[in-house]
């Protein structure tokens, strides 16, 4: 005869009734903070907010959280995104509220609405990127940014969990420009690079920026996600992920 199936003991987990998609910033030292140290403390908080979670079934049940395109850990970023399955109808904002209330400083909650049709993560498209160069003049940054944007390619090589390979980084750069800094010893780099597999990092980019141009800061930048989100071709901007979200809400 076959084993006998354990089966887990208890009545099952209450069904999900509302799915939340939940925007925060990750911000001053909690830019270290990787996925793994930010999934134990929203844990923690959304207990502490009485978040009504949703649950998973079986031996270990989880909370039915999912992580959208997390920024690269020693990155800032102000639009990084969530979602979460609750058992009970809730409000929105008293979630955003309550949960950014419990979460620590660095950590801030943005904004919370409530799930419409589709996937989040298809709407990820690009992400815009400010870095600070520190001891760096502006017009080296312009003259990196000019040789960078005039290459055909800009391959670098990373290791990847099936070995190290190598990928060009100038086909996912849609926009890239310097800007002067309000510390004349600082400048500016912005820019706007479409989500592609493998996916192209700031620190890619840099990486290309120096064997391209021989930029070579002597701090590293201070890197910041500003938006992530559809791809607008007509502005080569990205628009807000939950604008279809709210749209559905308000009608």
């Amino acid at each position: 005869m076959p084993p006998r199936q354990r089966t887990p003991e208890g009545p099952p987990p209450a069904p999900a009734v509302q799915k939340l998609r939940v925007k925060y910033a990750r911000r001053g030292r909690l830019r270290f903070s990787s996925t793994r140290d930010f999934g134990r403390a929203l844990e923690r908080a959304l207990r502490r907010a009485e978040v009504p979670m949703a649950f998973s079934a079986g031996f270990h049940p989880h909370p039915k959280i999912s992580y959208a395109n997390g920024a690269p850990t020693g990155t800032a970023s102000e639009a990084e995104y969530f979602e979460i399955s609750v058992t009970e109808r809730v409000d929105a904002d008293a979630v955003r509220a309550a949960l950014d209330a419990a979460l620590p400083d660095g950590l801030d909650v943005l904004e919370v609405v409530e799930a419409a049709p589709g996937a989040l993560a298809d709407r990820l498209e690009a992400s815009s990127w400010e870095l600070v160069f520190r001891q760096t003049a502006l017009a080296d940054l312009e003259a990196a940014v000019d040789a960078y944007l005039d290459a055909a390619e800009a391959p670098v090589s990373r290791m990847f969990k099936t070995g190290m390979k190598t990928f060009d980084t100038r086909s996912a750069v849609v926009t890239m420009s310097a800007a002067a800094a309000a510390d004349p010893s600082c400048a500016i780099l912005r820019m706007v690079v479409r989500h592609t597999t493998p996916s192209v990092r700031p620190d890619d980019i840099l990486t290309a920026l120096r064997a391209v141009t021989a930029l070579a800061p002597p701090v590293p930048p201070l890197v910041t996600r500003l938006a992530q989100g559809p791809l607008h071709d007509a502005t080569a901007g990205v628009a807000d992920p939950l604008a279809a979200d709210k749209a559905a809400a308000g009608s």
